[in-house]
Formats: C-alpha cells, structure tokens, sequence
C-alpha cells in the first residue's frame, strides 16, 4: 500500500472506530453506566479528532482525489459526496454541541442532542466508507487536486 491509499485507509479507519464507540457508548448509557458512557464517548470524540486530523492535512498537503469512475456516474457521485460533506459538518457541530452539554451537566438536553447526533454520526460514517470505497477500491482514480476541484469536478 502507497501513501496514496494509507492516509484515506487511516483516516476511514478513525471514524469507522468513532461510530462503534458511538454505538458502544449508547448502549453503556441504556444500562445506566454512566461513567463507562463518558469514557467511551471522549475516545469516540479522540477517534473522531484523528481522522479531522489526518484528512484535514491530507486535503491541505495533497490534495482530495478525483473521481476516477464511468463519467456517467460522476454526478451521482458528486451529490453523493456533497451530501457526505454536508451531513459530516453537521455531524461534527452536534457532536460538539452534544459533549459541551454532557460536560456541562445538562443532562435532559444532553440526551435528546446525543440521540439524534448518534444517528447523524452513524450514517456519517456509513457515507464515508461508502465514499472511501467508491474513491479507492472500485474506481481508484489515483490523481488528487485541491477540494473544490474534487467536489464539484471543475
């Protein structure tokens, strides 16, 4: 594996981590674990900062890879991903949101932000997979240009 699939493969890795500590940390909380719930939930925040982390600089240094597949599915994929895009930066505001409330104890408000940022997160991550897998598995196209090139194909 070259440097071109090891920083996606890394970085989708992270959030797929994320996800499951999401999930993980959800069903601590139905159990009435609450201090296994917190920790869970920081890692899942950690697993999460990384893949910021390594994407973020990937796409600053490198480069986001262009679609290499049929020209015919290229604007299917392109909604797709700026439908990724949009449900990730969403997905990361309430996530915040979610942990500043826990912090700050306000639990009621807590609950019913962390029950929708979990689904949000969820699917999040099934979308980035989903991109990682159109992007480097079935239709690598192995050249990288800068984020709006990428997304919007200009």
């Amino acid at each position: 594996m070259d440097l071109y699939f090891l920083f996606p493969t890394i970085s989708t890795t992270f959030i797929v981590i994320s996800a499951v500590l999401v999930a993980i940390g959800w069903r601590l909380i139905i159990k009435g674990k609450r201090d296994a719930h917190k920790k869970v939930m920081i890692w899942a925040a950690v697993a999460a900062i990384i893949f910021f982390i390594i994407y973020s600089s990937r796409t600053i240094f490198i480069g986001n890879t262009t679609w290499g597949g049929p020209d015919n599915l290229k604007p299917f994929y392109q909604v797709f991903l700026i439908f990724h895009i949009t449900l990730a930066t969403v997905a990361a505001v309430f996530g915040i949101t979610t942990l500043v409330l826990g912090f700050k104890e306000k639990y009621a408000k807590h609950r019913k932000w962390g029950r929708t940022t979990a689904v949000i997160w969820f699917v999040t991550a099934v979308t980035g997979v989903a991109v990682y897998t159109l992007l480097y598995l079935l239709y690598p196209g192995g050249h990288t240009a800068p984020v709006w090139k990428a997304i919007f194909g200009l």
